[in-house]
């Protein structure tokens, strides 16, 4: 719950337009490696999805050059495809995620990248992880956005 809470508050830096997702790695020893946060509109780069970001901040900070085994990716919306397979690339060995996703999520709700059969790597996933602080954080960005284009 507090490393769920670390996430929520990471989104709370996210860049004004972008729509706030806040992510965190954690490494074996529990220590934080690196944040991110979704800066798509700020940089102009689709890639730029607040699990990406994280994890190229963390594979400079620990890792066996790109693979964060032994690992936490936690994360305040369920990962995109992007975000999964960039997520089972480096070796995360487990994911976090608080709201789940059903337009684009890839960890149950529309498919399930990490879990797929034939997957050379599985990492252990849990879902849900104050997934009410998490919705709201989403439902409140979307509330702004809709009542400032009616303006």
């Amino acid at each position: 719950m507090a490393r769920m809470q670390r996430a929520l508050d990471v989104a709370a830096t996210t860049p004004a337009g972008d729509v706030p997702v806040g992510a965190v790695i954690y490494g074996p020893d529990g220590a934080e490696l690196a944040t991110g946060v979704n800066r798509r509109e700020a940089l102009a780069d689709p890639t730029a999805h607040a699990e990406v970001e994280a994890i190229r901040a963390a594979v400079r900070e620990y890792g066996d050059s790109w693979r964060l085994e032994g690992c936490e990716l936690v994360v305040t919306l369920e990962p995109c495809a992007m975000c999964a397979g960039a997520a089972q690339a480096a070796r995360v060995s487990s994911v976090v995620f608080g709201a789940w996703e059903p337009k684009t999520g890839a960890c149950g709700s529309l498919v399930d990248v990490l879990r797929a059969p034939g997957a050379l790597f599985v990492p252990e996933v849990r879902a849900g992880v104050l997934e009410a602080e998490c919705q709201e954080v989403l439902r409140k960005f979307f509330e702004n956005l809709r009542s400032a284009a009616r303006e």
